[in-house]
């Protein structure tokens, strides 16, 4: 039976394109353009304090002008220009936003692609029933042949394929997910290629990993980050300040015989509130959960992107996350008075239960080796799966013999559990394998030890280099293995890595984490098995990676779409960089309100208090230029900050206080001669076309 699909995939490169689409291409444009306006609605402005009250400016200001053509007052075009530009700064504020909730919807069009109303094979009570992908319920099983489409989230049960994963990575190399170990997740959307599985829905209709992180994109939920809400209530109560110091201009000018009208102290309150950082403000945070996905890491939460920027020491797997995982068995060391044939055969015994990629290698080297003395499986033995817990797996066979492997103290415990001898040279052969940077796995029959195997690791390409970018970022980067502590110092000596921690198990990695955040450190965790999950969730920034298992992904709040272990350097640069962003545009528009108000306010009481002039070291030709000059420059400030606000502040590795002193040059100083030079161009220009 082929179940019909709708094809979903894209090429490699169309999917990066549309991931990183042009800041200013015509659609996005298009839209945020039409958004801007549908965003005008009060209820909806009320979100974003200072543009709020700008817009309410706004209003009034028009409400006025519409008085003053029906009243033919002589002041019409002032009042009409104010009232433009007052709506423009609104609209550009809406623009910023909208733009960048566009780019996020577009990449989420891309993650839709994905998915399809998929026809399943579900299995229930040893019959096949067809049914749709939405019919799916949690802990459903559905059967998944070559070339049919996984309906949904879930993990492997049985069997071993080859999966197409190019609609959610843009990878064209297919992956192998098979049942057991750290690589049995699979995601609705992607292809089966060979072979078929058998797989348990761990998701149910709408509910799905890609459900939940498509709405997160969208911006559908998506919550303000701690520092965000911060800032938002600290540019809201300066709004209330100045508004309340506008409101007391108007009586001050009153007693000294000058009349304020409304357009004016509206202008001059517009001018004083924050509002380029209080029009940016949303922009630059959902800019950076797009960056995070254009990375190919799904973020959970813009908190999660945000307080990746301020992460201390990162905690990272060993096996899958910094070697290539899928371990191989590589040789057999035989005890002395052992035969290596007799040390293969109980090693093959031991894994035959064992359906991962090292239990299956070991099985082929003795394969190799006994050729046609290997043995099989026996039917009714009762098999010891590997536990995080135990670290032993083996066999229990019908004639009462039984076989064990496992790591070295692991095995060791269970054999003087039975009240086995523990042979002297065992220390010697484990040592020799762990030196070489092999995992030793002992080898037993009954109580009585026969000898180890050497299971190799291989590094991933280029894990030492970014390491050492790691580190130059100010992070400590610390290996988690279960490995015995020779082959844990031999993998993290090749690697690169600061600190190890060997034999953990899933508790010690909490402890640890626990230990780290006691001391004031936030902890970055990587991984991918399903003991690696409470570490994941007790972590400040769990990434899980796409190949792991569900219970890996559901316990992360980033999850790597790549599966690549130094992902979090990019992780890690995408929160910085926001947390750059979001400072350095805040200092520029601090810098930018102290330059307006050596425009603004002496223009206002200039004919009132001639000692005023002395302010005017702009040389500004008019009180009405200078208003006019310094509101234009607040409105077209904000879209040419856009590009900024979206792509952010490019980070550099470098210390606090360079990157204080460079944002305080540039984006300070900048900040306050921008508008000297922008305001007295703008004031030339409506003096010298007879605009005022």
């Amino acid at each position: 039976m082929n179940i019909n699909t709708i094809e979903t995939a894209q090429p490699k490169l169309e999917r990066r394109k549309a991931r990183r689409a042009s800041l200013f291409e015509p659609q996005l444009l298009r839209t945020a353009a039409r958004q801007s306006v549908v965003m005008l609605k009060p209820w909806l402005m009320a979100r974003n304090p200072v543009m709020f009250v700008t817009e309410i400016g706004a209003a009034m200001t028009t409400l006025v002008l519409v008085l003053d053509l029906l009243h033919t007052q002589e002041a019409v075009g002032y009042t009409f220009a104010v009232a433009v530009i007052l709506w423009l700064t609104v609209l550009f504020a809406n623009f910023a936003e909208a733009l960048a909730e566009a780019r996020g919807k577009a990449q989420a069009n891309t993650l839709k692609q994905t998915r399809s109303r998929t026809l399943a094979c579900r299995v229930a009570n040893g019959s096949e029933e067809l049914v749709g992908s939405d019919e799916l319920a949690e802990n459903d099983l559905v059967l998944i042949r070559a070339g049919e489409i996984i309906p949904g989230d879930g993990e492997v049960l049985q069997g071993a394929a080859s999966v197409d994963e190019s609609a959610i990575t843009g990878e064209s190399a297919p992956v192998v997910r098979e049942a057991g170990g750290d690589r049995s997740g699979v995601t609705g959307g992607t292809r089966v290629l060979s072979d078929q599985l058998v797989v348990r829905i761990t998701a149910g209709a709408g509910d799905s990993f890609l459900d939940r992180m498509i709405a997160l994109v969208e911006g559908a939920v998506r919550q303000k980050t701690p520092n965000e809400l911060a800032l938002t209530v600290t540019l809201a109560g300066l709004t209330l300040a100045f508004l309340m110091v506008t409101g007391a201009l108007w009586p001050i000018g009153r007693y000294f015989g000058v009349s304020l009208p409304i357009p004016t102290l509206i202008a001059l309150l517009v001018c004083l509130i924050p509002t380029t950082i209080g029009a940016l403000l949303a922009a630059i945070s959902i800019a950076g959960m797009d960056r995070a996905l254009s990375a190919n890491v799904l973020a959970k939460s813009g908190k999660a992107v945000e307080l990746a920027g301020d992460i201390d020491t990162l905690l990272l797997d060993k096996t899958g996350t910094i070697t290539m995982g899928n371990r191989q068995a590589t040789r057999y060391y035989a005890l002395p008075g052992i035969t290596e044939a007799q040390l293969a055969a109980a090693a093959m015994c031991a894994s035959f239960g064992d359906q991962t990629p090292e239990g299956k290698s070991i099985v082929q080297l003795g394969e190799d080796l006994l050729k046609a003395n290997a043995p099989r499986e026996f039917p009714g033995a009762k098999v010891i799966a590997f536990s995080a817990q135990t670290r032993l797996s083996g066999i229990d066979l019908p004639n009462g013999h039984s076989f064990r492997k496992g790591a070295s103290d692991a095995a060791q415990a269970y054999i003087q559990g039975l009240g086995g001898v523990i042979p002297a040279p065992l220390r010697g052969l484990v040592d020799q394998v762990a030196r070489q940077g092999s995992t030793p796995i002992v080898v037993a029959a009954g109580k009585n030890v026969l000898g180890v195997i050497a299971l190799a690791d291989v590094l991933k390409p280029g894990i030492r280099d970014r390491f050492a970018r790691l580190r130059a970022m100010g992070l400590r980067v610390v290996m988690v293995t279960g490995d015995n502590p020779l082959t844990a110092a031999a993998i993290a000596t090749q690697a690169g890595v600061d600190d190890y921690i060997a034999e953990a198990r899933p508790e010690d990695k909490l402890a640890y984490i626990r230990q780290e955040q006691r001391a004031g450190r936030l902890i970055a965790m990587m991984g991918d098995g399903t003991n690696d999950a409470p570490a994941l969730a007790q972590a400040d920034i769990g990434i899980a990676m796409n190949s792991g298992t569900q219970a890996a992904k559901e316990a992360g709040n980033m999850v790597d779409l790549d599966s690549d272990p130094t992902k979090l350097i990019e992780v890690i640069e995408i929160g910085k960089q926001l947390l750059m962003t979001r400072g350095s545009l805040t200092t520029f528009s601090i810098a930018n309100d102290v330059a307006k108000y050596f425009a603004i306010i002496p223009a206002m009481f200039i004919l009132a208090m001639p000692q005023l002039s002395a302010l005017n070291i702009m040389g500004l030709a008019t009180p009405q230029s200078a208003i006019l000059s310094a509101l234009i420059f607040n409105a077209i400030i904000i879209p040419l900050l856009i590009p900024i606000a979206i792509k952010g502040v490019k980070y550099r590795p470098m210390g606090a206080d360079s990157i204080l002193r460079r944002n305080l040059l540039l984006y300070g100083l900048g900040g306050l001669l921008t508008p000297f030079i922008g305001i007295k161009l703008i004031d030339l220009t409506l003096t010298l076309t007879g605009i005022l």
